[in-house]
């Protein structure tokens, strides 16, 4: 079986760069399961989770804020604004995000937008929320 090696990079730093037996990364418009030797893609991503399953058979997850992926033979290289282990996601810090989200009142086509945003990204948040 060929090699899956997953490349997580936010604007900051490399988060990690490792082997793994698979992925599933959130879309724009749903979700892809990336295994190894999966054809090539370059695609947009959503807000949501990005599951991996590490070659030692355990899983891990992460918060990831959009981005892009790109799959090109052994390697997934994902682009995105922010990451974050879902294990450390607090969820009081995401309901807080969440009610500023929804007390926005937003006046242009542009600020309805951005408000629409922030409040799929606070409601991913508190979905995925672990820590009390």
């Amino acid at each position: 079986m060929a090699d899956l090696r997953l490349v997580l990079v936010t604007p900051e730093k490399t988060l990690f760069d490792r082997p793994v037996a698979s992925i599933r990364v959130p879309m724009f418009d749903g979700s892809a399961g990336i295994y190894p030797g999966r054809a090539p893609l370059v695609g947009r991503l959503g807000i949501g989770e990005l599951k991996l399953n590490g070659t030692d058979g355990k899983s891990e997850s992460y918060f990831i804020d959009g981005g892009f992926i790109q799959i090109k033979g052994g390697q997934v290289s994902v682009l995105t604004n922010a990451a974050m282990p879902v294990a450390g996601i607090s969820r009081a810090a995401a309901a807080k995000e969440l009610a500023n989200a929804k007390s926005e009142k937003p006046g242009t086509a542009a600020d309805i937008a951005s408000q629409a945003k922030k409040l799929e990204r606070a409601r991913k948040l508190v979905s995925m929320a672990t820590v009390d």
